[in-house]
Formats: structure tokens, sequence, C-alpha cells
């Protein structure tokens, strides 16, 4: 399903799609121990295709918190109006509310809300015992996005980049457009954390797809160069595009994260 336009301006998201999600814990479900999971979205999505990772992992008995990112969800216009920090702040205080009501904590993301994942990781490491991230972006080989700086002014959204998945019928219900002010904020951020890359020391597990249209290969060996963790997977998504928490790989992805978050915290609990 496409999302309409009214009147050149895009119409509003239906609100059951992208509405947040939150869980309490059921440690009955998981070895007694509280188990709190921060799900995130990426650019110009919105919780719909992360929806149901969310649901699996609650159903595992794990706490979910999925926010709604700041200008995602209503129309790409209002995706101009707020930054990379912006975002920063808001899974930051998921990330505070996970760790005050749970044993541990694990923050998976998808794109943009992969990076932010990285982000947690950098500067928030003591509070998680893992990340697992999915076609992560923290780089790009795209010429252009070195323009957005003066873009951004001129212009003020190009075609977007939702729905890139290889599975019939399946559809993110992101913003049919990329708004160019949020897109430079958003490769600015890029640009800071590949320099803390480093600082991640914690367990990571990184999936990604052999085939993506919208985040190249200039992430994955950016992540791969830059982090310390000694506890570091990529596996390669063969059935999927980005948007593989919707696609034909998205059970695998559930399955081998459940396994990854189990550990992690189980390991963390030493």
């Amino acid at each position: 399903m496409k999302i309409p336009f009214l009147g050149g301006r895009q119409a509003l998201l239906d609100p059951t799609l992208v509405a947040p999600m939150s869980t309490a814990a059921r440690p009955e479900l998981t070895g007694g121990r509280r188990i709190g999971v921060l799900v995130q979205h990426g650019f110009t999505g919105n919780p719909a295709s992360m929806r149901p990772w969310a649901q699996d992992l609650a159903e595992r008995g794990y706490a979910v918190e999925m926010p709604l990112l700041p200008g995602h969800g209503t129309r790409w216009q209002d995706l101009n109006k707020v930054t990379w920090d912006d975002w920063v702040a808001t899974v930051e205080g998921a990330l505070d509310k996970l760790v005050a009501e749970n044993d541990a904590v694990v923050a998976v993301g998808l794109s943009m809300g992969g990076a932010l994942c990285l982000r947690l990781a950098a500067d928030h490491g003591d509070d998680l015992a893992g990340i697992v991230v999915v076609n992560a972006a923290v780089d790009t080989l795209r010429k252009d996005v070195k323009l957005l700086p003066v873009l951004k002014h001129a212009v003020p959204a190009m075609p977007g980049i939702a729905n890139d998945i290889k599975k019939p019928g399946a559809d993110e219900h992101g913003y049919p457009m990329t708004p160019l002010r949020a897109a430079a904020s958003m490769f600015a951020g890029y640009a800071e954390l590949r320099r803390d890359l480093p600082r991640i020391t914690i367990p990571v597990l990184f999936f990604r797809s052999a085939e993506d249209h919208v985040v190249d290969i200039s992430s994955s060996r950016a992540i791969n160069a830059g982090l310390s963790s000694k506890d570091f997977e990529e596996r390669v998504l063969e059935d999927s595009y980005h948007v593989a928490t919707l696609d034909h790989d998205a059970p695998r992805i559930f399955a081998e994260s459940a396994e990854f978050i189990e550990r992690v915290t189980r390991e963390q609990q030493g």
C-alpha cells in the first residue's frame, strides 16, 4: 500500500501502525530475571517496521520499549523540524526506563535505529548487556551527501527510501520523501558516531543483507574496522533487502537475536 498524498501533503499515517510499544517483563519465562529490550526503527520509518520483532521479543518474556522517534509517524515535513540529537535523547530516555525496571537490557535496531543502538553502546555501555543491529547505517558511498549542508536550504526533500523489501506485499509504512534537513543532521551524527565506534566494547550481533538498496557496504566496513568489542559477529542475510525485519529473513533475525539476548544477559550476570 502506497501512502497517499492530499493536496500535495502526505496523509497522516494510521496511528495503530505507528504507535510506540511498551510491555513489562515476564521473568517466569526468562529464568527469573527481568530482561528489557529497546527496539528502534530507522530514518523515515516508524514502529511498523519493527513491530513483528518487538512482539516476538515480548512473547519470549522480555520487557519491550519501542519508541516513536520525533518527527516520524506523522508527515515527512515534521521530520525537518528535528535533529539527530532529538533521536538520541529519545533512545536514551527509553534506555533509562528499561534500566530502572529490569535486571539486564539489550538494544536492537534497524538502519538508523541500529546507529542509535551503536550510539548507546558507545555512551552507555555499562547499562547494556549487548546490542543487535540490522543493516545499521553509519556511513555512505554517495557523493551527494556532501552537498546536504547546502542543499537542505534550497530543497525540502528528495524521493523516499521506504519499502526496500524483497518479500511481496510487505510494507513498512514509511515516508514517501526523504527530508533533507533531517538527513543532513543524521549524516553529521553518523560522522561523530564513526569516530566513537572504538568506544564500543560490549557484545554486538550485526545482521547485514547481501543486497541492500539503502545502506551500502561502507557501513559494514566502518563497523568492522571501528568496534573494539571482542564479542562481535556479522551475519549475512541472503534473502532480504534493507527492511529485513519485514522480509524473508525476519524469522531468522528473531530466533538468532533471542539466542544472543539470552546468552549475553546470562554472561552479564556472571
